[in-house]
């Protein structure tokens, strides 16, 4: 382990087990997710591509949430994977720089995508004679690509300001991904607070986007409470609930990643929450669109 250096050509990842068995273990364990991920977003992808009747705003910006979803799961497992089955630790400076880039971008790109489907519900729910308008095919390809977009200006603000600051506690990263506050705890402590400026910044942008989500909410639930038939609120809720959920998953499992005071921080902790929130939610955010939908289900 290379200390007091700020130029290390390569950073060493947590291993999760020093046994053989244990290492193996884990190869499956990961690999079960990652395929189970691949299988349930590939399907979401073809299903709504091959299907007319899925060319709808909801549907288009689902697509757009699994191809998001393959790519961050894409970026922290296969690395992992290898390094298990291979028992090695290392990962090189550009490699792990690329981690850190790309699952900032497809982050923050799905935050932003979480934020327009709520728009899209309360625009159906609350404003369904203005639907068409609102979210013509033209306002839906500006939203997606704002999406991407602010994902892009994120990961760069965030690789930059990480990988420009100097390292002086080793290249040991205490995860199995390159992740940003593992990355952190390496820098020299008085160069911690530029760093913190710009998370504010992303934090702040996620606040931001977490209000909207919430108010949107706020004003569906008050119409869907206003509909007279119980059949109604039914399909109403049913439309709602599916991306309620992703919401939340994402958000908790975020903010107790980012988030959490120092002083409950413990490498196991840190471990069970960087896989809850970068494994979990691409492999179970198909099967909560699945089967609560029924029109998807049926083109299946």
């Amino acid at each position: 382990q290379m200390s007091n250096s700020s130029s290390s050509t390569e950073f060493f990842l947590l291993a999760f087990a020093d046994t053989r068995e244990l290492q193996l273990l884990h190869f499956w364990l990961f690999l079960g997710i990652y395929l189970a991920a691949l299988l349930g977003n590939g399907l979401i992808i073809t299903t709504i591509a091959c299907n007319h009747h899925l060319h709808t705003p909801m549907y288009f910006f689902l697509l757009n949430l699994s191809i998001l979803d393959l790519g961050s799961i894409s970026t922290t497992l296969p690395k992992s994977m290898a390094n298990s089955l291979w028992d090695t630790r290392a990962i090189s400076y550009a490699g792990c720089a690329a981690e850190v880039f790309l699952f900032a971008f497809l982050a923050g790109a799905e935050f932003s995508l979480l934020t327009i489907m709520a728009y899209d519900r309360y625009a159906a729910i609350c404003r369904p004679l203005h639907y068409g308008t609102l979210l013509s095919l033209k306002a839906c390809f500006h939203m997606a690509g704002a999406a991407w977009g602010s994902g892009i200006l994120n990961a760069t603000l965030q690789t930059v300001s990480t990988f420009s600051l100097p390292l002086c506690q080793g290249n040991a990263i205490n995860q199995f991904f390159c992740e940003i506050p593992q990355i952190l705890k390496l820098s020299c402590s008085h160069s911690y607070l530029r760093e913190s400026g710009i998370l504010l910044v992303s934090v702040s942008l996620a606040l931001g986007c977490f209000l909207f989500i919430m108010l949107s909410y706020v004003q569906i639930f008050r119409a869907v409470l206003r509909i007279p038939s119980e059949q109604g609120r039914h399909k109403a809720f049913s439309m709602c609930l599916p991306h309620l959920a992703v919401v939340s998953l994402f958000i908790s499992t975020a903010v107790s990643a980012y988030l959490k005071p120092p002083s409950i921080s413990s490498p196991s902790l840190d471990l069970v929450v960087a896989v809850m929130y970068s494994a979990v939610p691409p492999a179970l955010n198909p099967l909560i669109y699945g089967m609560r939908n029924q029109e998807l289900k049926d083109a299946l």
